[in-house]
């Protein structure tokens, strides 16, 4: 048996929504689903004469035969459980928070407390509420696509979850998940193992594999709503990555050379040869294409990221740094340009998770004993500052 207990690094604080969350999914459990699971239904309900209709009951049933099968919170479930054959608002967000059991709950409030910590310090606690409840809602309806008509309420909060494992993927590769390895008397062991292996299993073992089996329903489990749910986290990482990226090139360094026009890449060089940083750095966030970037030395560039982050321009470093990875990932400076990032991503209000991340990458590929040297600075002084599982 293989059993996720926590993850590493984590953030400083407290990630009170991912409490708050985990908080009110246990009590919706304890206060409304236990004690209707023992209740039986109200005869005169008439939502009970649709809800055996919809199950595939046929002719009459003795009041003591649905009190045999069918328990309160069956029709609880489906007034409150999303159903694709007849969809509702409401449902959309009461679906998220009801579970079909102990098992149920307890498995994803296991990996909702491992993973919605770091989502939640990147996102600020608005914004990973707004996120949860939004990849909740595209992932039920992605699974609504495959069974339009279907009268089986989907319940649960796996496709919120999905969502934050979506963003956790994207946001953080080089984090490490503590999963215990059960396999009794032989072995007992708690490992670390790649977050993106972890997540990469959970979606394409645990989840897109059945769901190609099973043509996407029938199996019990809402594959679909796991996978729709994973996608728009990761599709709403990007999205933010992105739009992170231009709003940083956008604000360009001011100085001198407000006003100023350059016509390309030949001018970045001669402008750093000529001693204006400045003007180099402004012509560099200008250029229009990765062709005319990839015309610039590469060393020139990182020269660039540099005046940037000396002077306090830490957005316009990031995206340099960024673009850099993204564009020249077989460069011999690449470990340079993840030390940089790690730098930059340090002053976001909410980058030290991230700024990990990237001083593990620069680490993992320094070419030089300079920048392993100061990789392993930063990392130690984030590992003091952090709070771990």
């Amino acid at each position: 048996m293989l059993l996720p207990i926590g993850d590493t690094p984590n953030p400083r604080g407290i990630p009170y929504v991912t409490y708050l969350l985990i908080a009110v999914n246990v009590a919706v459990f304890l206060l409304i689903s236990l004690p209707l699971t023992s209740a039986r239904p109200d005869l005169a309900d008439p939502m009970l004469l649709e809800y055996l209709r919809a199950m595939g009951a046929r002719g009459p049933l003795s009041a003591a035969e649905i009190a045999k099968h069918v328990t309160a919170y069956d029709l609880f479930v489906f007034r409150y459980g999303y159903r694709p054959g007849d969809p509702s608002l409401l449902t959309l967000f009461t679906a998220m928070f009801l579970h079909g059991g102990l098992l149920h709950l307890a498995g994803n409030m296991l990996f909702l407390w491992i993973f919605g910590d770091n989502v939640e310090h990147r996102l600020g606690r608005v914004g990973y509420l707004l996120a949860y409840l939004a990849t909740g809602v595209v992932a039920t309806l992605f699974f609504a696509l495959f069974v339009p008509g279907s009268q089986v309420p989907l319940v649960g909060a796996s496709g919120a979850i999905s969502g934050v494992l979506g963003c956790y993927f994207l946001w953080f590769p080089r984090n490490s998940v503590k999963v215990f390895f059960f396999l009794f008397p032989f072995f007992m062991q708690t490992v670390l193992v790649p977050a993106r292996w972890v997540l990469g299993f959970y979606l394409l073992i645990d989840n897109l594999l059945p769901f190609l089996i099973n043509g996407g329903g029938g199996s019990g489990v809402a594959h679909g709503a796991h996978i729709g749910g994973f996608l728009a986290g990761a599709g709403l990482a990007f999205g933010i990555d992105r739009l992170s990226g231009l709003r940083a090139l956008d604000g360009e360094p001011k100085g001198k050379a407000d006003g100023a026009r350059v016509p390309g890449a030949d001018e970045v060089s001669r402008l750093l040869r000529a001693g204006e940083p400045l003007l180099a750095a402004r012509a560099f966030l200008a250029l229009s294409g990765r062709s005319e970037r990839m015309r610039v030395a590469p060393a020139e560039v990182l020269a660039i990221g540099e005046y940037l982050l000396a002077g306090g321009h830490h957005p316009q470093a990031l995206s340099l740094f960024r673009r850099f990875i993204a564009e020249r990932p077989a460069d011999p400076l690449l470990d340079r340009a993840y030390l940089g990032a790690g730098k930059a991503m340090i002053h976001h209000p909410r980058g030290i998770t991230s700024a990990y991340q990237y001083f593990l990458a620069a680490l993992d590929v320094a070419r030089s004993e300079e920048v392993a040297g100061e990789a392993r600075v930063h990392l130690r002084a984030i590992e003091r500052l952090g709070e771990r599982k």
